[in-house]
């Protein structure tokens, strides 16, 4: 829901450390797979039960996953496979950190971690279709940012993504009533992403 006006604070930051990565020979594949390494260590950290530490690879996946989008662009080089990479990535590693809690402790998450994980299910297979109906449309949107696929918006987004995982992060005890409470949204996002496709598709 505030990705679009997020995108306006950290674009420019983010162009000029592109520039620089992209000029010392990074490229935007290699920053999405560090980006990728650094969230499993993340999730694996919350499984053991070391959350405090699991903020720090956790930091270094989400500045990562803007940077090599940065990188692409600096260098001329945005390809449908690297966004189809960044997209892979960007999942698993939004199932990886639920199934953290879980792994932590079975018994009290499983039920609300199984909830949060259908619902990123039903979430990305709506986002995912509604950019394959929109490719084969010929529409385009830069809301979101440049992108090498449609990214239609919704109640819940990247940037909302990742705050709640910053909030159960810091104060796992809450990781239950917000599973359940952030997957109900996911839902919503994810059912008003297909009455939207609906109309807009129509025929």
């Amino acid at each position: 829901m505030f990705d679009a006006a997020l995108r306006r604070l950290i674009d420019p930051p983010l162009g000029r450390a592109g520039r620089r990565l992209a000029a010392a020979g990074w490229t935007a594949n290699a920053m999405t797979g560090a980006g990728l390494a650094a969230g499993l260590i993340s999730a694996a950290l919350i499984a053991l039960g070391l959350e405090a530490l699991a903020l720090i690879p956790f930091a270094a996946r989400c500045l990562a996953d803007g940077l090599d989008g940065a990188i692409a662009r600096a260098a001329d080089r945005k390809t449908a496979l690297g966004g189809y990479l960044d997209i892979s990535a960007d999942f698993l590693f939004y199932g990886a950190v639920p199934l953290g809690f879980v792994l932590a402790d079975p018994s009290g998450r499983g039920a609300a971690g199984a909830f949060l994980l259908a619902s990123f299910y039903f979430n990305g297979a709506t986002f995912l279709g509604y950019a394959v109906l929109a490719e084969r449309r010929g529409l385009q949107t830069s809301a979101q940012g440049e992108k090498t696929l449609y990214y239609s918006n919704g109640l819940l987004e990247g940037g909302e993504t990742l705050a709640f995982f910053t909030l159960i992060i810091l104060f796992p005890p809450i990781f239950a009533p917000m599973a359940w409470a952030f997957g109900l949204a996911c839902f919503l996002t994810g059912t008003l992403r297909l009455v939207a496709a609906a109309r807009r598709f129509r025929g």
